[in-house]
């Protein structure tokens, strides 16, 4: 199945189906790239070189230059192949070598050439101080590198996150939607910003799921690191799934800050990379209930009913503000009493809060202190969610909708549907085939990578719902089985 899924997407993508064997290391190889550049006149030069180990589905997440944990011997050695490389070629541009390295026996093995530049060259420019793309358009003219090797100095350290459009915690599935609100961090001299998407746009199924790039440098490598974490913190994107609290999540394994990093990372450390959302703390949670009952009155101040919340004439009124975090149920109770206002949640203790609000479109700011504690937090409304952005997370909540204004659930559709939008690649069965739970049925081509939908249980096909070329939308039925 892996020889024919390689071969299918290299006809689709190369015209040629033609497959190369290469060596396989068994014991956590890394993915080491360098950057070449030669001109018309038999000059070539290398640009230090990147580490691109952690990857999903062999497309790589993070990439970091210089590479860690080489030896000033091996940072030459692997340059100098690369340049061999390209002279071998007679090679004149911008071009990236690829090597898997063995981390036993310490040796490069060549892999492939890249004859362009990489999505992850900001991160050779960060640390070179070389404009790799101005330079390649003045060596395509004819122009001699204006430095010999000796000239490349390595300074500080950068990082560069892919920021995609999937969903990590379902096997790094890619999705589709509408960025419903996006914020970003503010750009520097040490971070940059490379995206496609702005607020208001629609990500489609037809492209790849890379939609933005977060480059960052500082001068050592831990430095780097933690500013990527910091900057991550303020990467706020809603209404589509994406990587970023996975991306904050790698930033911060152990095992990633001490430079432990392979092919196989996210394998051997999937049951640490992946923790569950964080809840909100009683402080937080109080500041966004206040904020967003509050955000409510300012929206409708015409409104007798609101311009009266928290007043009622002899009484010490609450207000109730039902809620789900996940699957657990926020019965949450807010009374005011001077400029303050106590929150208790599920019947437990008080929360004593001083909240200010601001809003602008489906976006609450809230702000104020408790137990002499400064709190703030961002909520973007998203339909019935809430994401709430506090200390450098975010958690959804969803308002709860009594059931009997809840849409129904589909029954009957846990399986053979489709769980991402897609494009039909293939069909391997039809109508009438006796099919065993794991037969593939047919195959999904979503962002440029191909998923086989297989069968959930024995059975015999009594309907396949679409044609090869097909367009199909998320939890639409794919195919139908008899007992």
């Amino acid at each position: 199945a892996a020889l024919r899924s390689a071969k299918e997407e290299s006809i689709k993508a190369f015209n040629d189906d033609r497959v190369i064997l290469e060596r396989f290391f068994d014991f956590q190889p890394r993915h080491v790239e360098v950057q070449v550049m030669a001109d018309s006149h038999g000059n070539a030069v290398y640009f230090s070189n990147r580490d691109c180990s952690v990857q999903r589905r062999y497309q790589k997440i993070i990439e970091e230059a210089p590479a860690p944990g080489l030896t000033p011997e091996e940072h030459r050695e692997i340059g100098e192949m690369a340049v061999r490389a390209a002279k071998a070629l007679g090679y004149k541009s911008a071009g990236t070598v690829e090597f898997i390295m063995d981390t036993v026996e310490r040796k490069f093995y060549f892999m492939e050439m890249n004859t362009r530049l990489q999505v992850e060259h900001p991160i050779t420019e960060l640390v070179t101080g070389v404009d790799l793309v101005e330079l390649q358009l003045r060596v395509s003219q004819g122009e001699a590198l204006p430095f010999t090797q000796e000239d490349i100095n390595v300074n500080g350290h950068a990082f560069e996150a892919r920021v995609y459009a999937e969903d990590p915690d379902n096997n790094f599935m890619p999705g589709s939607g509408d960025v419903n609100y996006l914020s970003t961090p503010a750009e520097s001299e040490t971070v940059r910003i490379d995206t496609s998407i702005r607020q208001g746009d629609a990500v489609s199924v037809f492209y790849d799921p890379m939609i933005a790039k977060l480059v960052v440098w500082a001068p050592d490598r831990l430095s780097s690191l933690a500013l990527l974490h910091s900057k991550l913190q303020e990467y706020h994107v809603v209404g589509l799934s994406t990587n970023i609290k996975f991306l904050k999540d790698l930033a911060t394994h152990p095992n990633f800050e001490s430079a432990d990093v392979h092919t196989d990372f996210i394998k051997e450390h999937g049951d640490t990379l992946f923790p569950s959302p964080p809840s909100l703390s009683e402080e937080n949670l109080a500041l966004t209930a206040v904020s967003y009952l509050l955000s409510r009155t300012t929206a409708s101040s015409l409104s007798p009913w609101t311009k009266s919340m928290f007043s009622r004439l002899n009484l010490n009124h609450v207000e109730e503000l039902k809620l789900k975090d996940g699957d657990t149920d926020l019965d949450i109770k807010i009374r005011c009493a001077g400029s303050s206002y106590f929150v208790s949640v599920n019947s437990g203790s008080e929360v004593e809060v001083d909240v200010a609000i601001s809003a602008e479109d489906n976006v609450i700011y809230g702000s104020g202190n408790s137990a002499n504690k400064k709190l703030e937090c961002k909520i973007v409304q998203d339909g019935d969610n809430l994401h709430v952005f506090c200390d450098g997370s975010e958690t959804v909540l969803s308002r709860n909708v009594p059931k009997y204004l809840a849409a129904d659930d589909e029954a009957g559709l846990d399986d053979g549907v489709a769980s991402v939008e897609g494009l039909v690649q293939k069909i391997f069965a039809g109508i009438g085939d006796v099919v065993k739970a794991g037969d593939i049925i047919l195959q999904v081509n979503v962002m440029k990578m191909l998923f086989d939908i297989s069968a959930h249980k024995d059975g015999v096909i009594s309907s396949i719902c679409f044609n090869e070329g097909d367009r199909v939308s998320k939890g639409q039925l794919l195919y139908e089985l008899e007992e």
